[in-house]
């Protein structure tokens, strides 16, 4: 039934209809044929799953997110990135890159970060001279650390299917979105230079004009080390800092920038209501696949089948990566994670991997997929807003993915990049 389930669910991708109702036709089957299970089983799957109090952190962060855009801080941010790094080799593309860091904590969304940045960065980079593949390739690659740095959105699911710390898991992301930020910062200079990418975009700032635009931008910045000293010391839950966050952002935005209105906050709100909506309809539809799944037997079949590849557990790890790589070509990052987490967690756990590392490098793996043919979200978004072709975009764009697939092996290989902040922080 599991495998007739798999052929509704890429017709119905085929087809266009919504991914919540493409799950849900792929977990159909099992209750519909036959003498499997009655259907108040799936319903009653559904409902379970919204009782998760890990769970409870994504609508927080997410009209946090829409209320720190509303507020201020996010604009304070462009311009603290602006005087950063605008005025070195291929300036605009710098500031792309520093500002996916700055505002992982607010989008939370490697598709929200790209469109805007897009709005912002990408055609005042055409018209400084910059190639739009070029363009759409910088803008599209450096969103992916926004998968990385709290709060993320993969991240906290991935928690709640793995069943792992989300704050163990938010604070594994951080070191690997600087490390991401440096090396794609390094090939961008590298690249600017030879192609003579905005050289001079922006005069060198002096060390006042940083500390105003830092002063300026001090209540969005320290919103990254709030949530730091929170893990840290056992003062919040990933869910309590979602509230936080909400009531922090609504105090700096009205008190503080007094930029936040009432009629601002309920748009903030409305959206998230949107937003929250479409997420949560997909996590407790994928709940039902992944308990049929798991019914099936599918994590035991599939680990058996690797084991006859291989059995050492650093190429199963490789393997296992490779094909999250193809899997994040053609299906949205959330339901990658959804999907495959209950698949392959179990079976690197029990070859003593850290399921902390392996979710980090699996989140940002598939999100990077939304950057890459055939379905890339954010490829065609970008390239959409940049009148960018896809040709012009695999041109531009084929040197940053190979710099990112080189970044994931290291992180792969050298498991402690991605364990040593949450287990210094919160013990092993």
């Amino acid at each position: 039934m599991l495998l007739l389930g798999v052929a509704l669910f890429v017709v119905a991708v085929i087809l266009g209809l919504p991914v919540a109702i493409a799950l849900l036709l792929a977990s159909a089957p099992t209750f519909l044929t036959g003498d499997y299970l009655p259907s108040s089983i799936a319903v009653q799957k559904m409902v379970a799953a919204t009782q998760s109090y890990p769970l409870m952190a994504i609508p927080f962060f997410v009209m946090a997110g829409n209320i720190m855009v509303a507020s201020g801080i996010a604009g304070r941010l462009v311009r603290f990135s602006r005087v950063l790094v605008g005025w070195s080799v291929g300036g605009l593309a710098q500031i792309s890159i520093v500002l996916s860091l700055l505002m992982g904590g607010i989008s939370g969304s490697a598709v929200a970060d790209a469109a805007m940045q897009a709005r912002l960065l990408g055609m005042p980079m055409i018209a400084r001279g910059y190639s739009k593949g070029f363009t759409a390739g910088v803008i599209c690659y450096s969103s992916i650390i926004t998968a990385t740095i709290p709060p993320s959105i993969g991240l906290i699911v991935y928690g709640f299917i793995a069943n792992v710390s989300v704050g163990k898991l938010l604070l594994a992301g951080i070191i690997p979105g600087i490390l991401l930020t440096s090396v794609l910062m390094g090939y961008t200079y590298f690249a600017a230079r030879k192609h003579g990418y905005g050289a001079d975009d922006m005069p060198v700032p002096t060390l006042r004009e940083v500390g105003s635009a830092a002063l300026s931008a001090f209540w969005a910045l320290m919103f990254p080390i709030f949530l730091l000293i929170g893990f840290r010391f056992g003062l919040v839950t990933a869910t309590e800092a979602g509230a936080f966050v909400i009531l922090y952002s609504i105090i700096v935005g009205a008190l503080i920038y007094r930029e936040l209105t009432w009629a601002k906050l309920w748009d903030a709100t409305m959206q998230s209501l949107s937003d929250i909506g479409m997420i949560m309809l997909i996590i407790i539809v994928a709940a039902v696949l992944g308990y049929v799944i798991v019914l099936e037997q599918a994590p035991a079949q599939l680990a058996d089948a690797i084991t006859h590849l291989t059995t050492n557990p650093t190429l199963t790890l490789l393997l296992i990566l490779g094909f999250l790589v193809l899997a994040g070509t053609v299906m949205e990052a959330t339901v990658n994670v959804l999907l495959l987490t209950p698949l392959f967690t179990p079976i690197l756990v029990n070859m003593g991997f850290d399921p902390i590392h392996f979710g980090v490098l699996m989140v940002t793996i598939v999100t990077m997929g939304s950057n890459t043919p055939p379905i890339g979200v954010s490829m065609f978004t970008v390239c959409g807003m940049l009148d960018c072709s896809v040709k012009e975009y695999i041109r531009g764009s084929t040197p940053f993915l190979l710099v990112m697939l080189a970044t994931f092996l290291l992180m792969a290989l050298v498991p402690g990049i991605v364990t040593w902040l949450p287990n210094t922080a919160m013990g092993n």
